[in-house]
């Protein structure tokens, strides 16, 4: 039984490994963290906002998969656009896999007609990535009778880390404040994050096309009362390499309620249903999500729980642009 365990939590941990490096992490309450989402998205309230994340994957699974994220952006008419800071940081193994970036975005804004927006951003920053090879367990160094594990025979020439400059780039249409289409493009570069010397793998692409609307039942889309009801269909794919990714459902907001419900599917089959509560008030929000995972995993992973926090300060006054829309999710 004991071998069995070893086995089963090595394999667990090489898979979160050869997952992480060919995808990136997605986020639940995507639009909740909307500069990981679109870097176009910098600025969207008018106002300085601050957002933080945490998301915890298979939470069933001894050291799963842990990731933060926290984001600051801005408007500044001078800029005629915003400024934007995200940091994410994502744990795997326990801290067998560990990886960091810090990014810096500036988001051009376009007044194309008095109802229509558009938003051009653009993103550089630093990624780090390291793997401790120490805690790492080789299949030739596993007893299959007694589940002792013996010194490896692998030639490594392993490097202790992986440093990269990363670029991405977004655009995001909006009509209104509540008719929105966004895309985003990231790793324009495709670093290579080997750990090998001499080996060169490639970070893919990962494209991002989101789209939505926000339905306020007393003044439908050009209003933004806080404490009116409203609905918000919308919509994100997400394709990195071989890996696509649909999500598809709403929100609705009753104050200071808002609930929320999608469809995770990974086209080979439905992967996971969303399920979202959350708080606000004027200076904040507060959400949480989790996903319950219907696929052939089953969830006796756990799933994943997420919780996410935003606070907005010095709010302007109010603009007719959907870069002043509320969060979808919020």
């Amino acid at each position: 039984m004991k071998t069995r365990r070893t086995v089963l939590l090595i394999f667990m941990t090489l898979a979160c490994l050869s997952g992480i490096n060919a995808q990136d992490v997605i986020y639940s309450q995507f639009y909740a963290n909307p500069l990981y989402l679109n870097p176009a998205l910098a600025g969207a309230k008018l106002s300085q906002r601050i957002t933080l994340d945490y998301r915890n994957q298979w939470p069933s699974i001894k050291n799963g998969y842990v990731s933060y994220s926290a984001t600051w952006d801005q408007s500044f008419d001078k800029l005629s656009g915003s400024l934007g800071v995200i940091t994410n940081a994502d744990v795997g193994g326990g801290g067998v896999y560990n990886k960091f970036s810090v990014s810096g975005i500036y988001s051009y804004r376009l007044q194309l007609t008095r109802q229509i927006t558009l938003n051009a951003a653009l993103q550089a920053g630093y990624m780090q990535q390291k793997l401790d090879w120490n805690r790492l367990v080789f299949g030739d160094q596993i007893d299959a009778f007694s589940g002792k594990l013996s010194p490896t025979q692998e030639r490594l020439r392993p490097k202790p880390s992986i440093s990269n400059v990363d670029f991405s780039a977004g655009l995001l249409a909006g009509y209104k404040e509540g008719l929105y289409l966004g895309v985003a493009l990231n790793h324009l570069t495709n670093p290579n994050i080997s750990f090998y010397e001499g080996d060169v793998v490639k970070l893919p692409f990962r494209w991002t096309v989101h789209s939505g609307i926000l339905i306020d039942f007393k003044n439908g889309m050009d209003g933004d009362g806080l404490k009116n009801f409203s609905v918000s269909p919308n919509v994100v794919y997400v394709q990195q390499g071989k890996f696509h990714q649909l999500n598809a459902g709403m929100s609705a907001s009753i104050y200071p309620l808002i609930a929320g419900l999608w469809l995770r599917h990974n086209f080979g089959n439905p992967d996971g249903m969303i399920v979202m509560l959350g708080f606000q008030q004027k200076g904040y929000k507060i959400g949480y999500s989790y996903d319950y995972t219907i696929s052939k995993l089953t969830n006796r992973s756990g799933g994943a729980h997420e919780i996410t926090m935003t606070w907005i300060f010095n709010k302007t006054a109010n603009v007719h642009n959907f870069c002043e829309m509320r969060d979808p999710n919020f």
